[in-house]
């Protein structure tokens, strides 16, 4: 952690300034959960019944 002349920075501070650090987790994120959403989706569909 860096210091600073009144004390260390906080780990939360440092995270929340790395703002490609935050872009990068702002577009994998949502992209993750809704394609695994989407293939659960798609698993949960049942199958058409058979024709005679």
């Amino acid at each position: 952690m860096a210091e600073r002349a009144d004390g260390p920075i906080p780990a939360w501070q440092v995270f929340y300034d790395n703002i490609w650090l935050l872009l990068i987790i702002g577009v994998v994120l949502p992209t993750v959960v809704y394609t695994v959403w989407g293939l659960i989706e798609i698993f949960m569909v049942p199958e058409l019944p058979v024709a005679p």
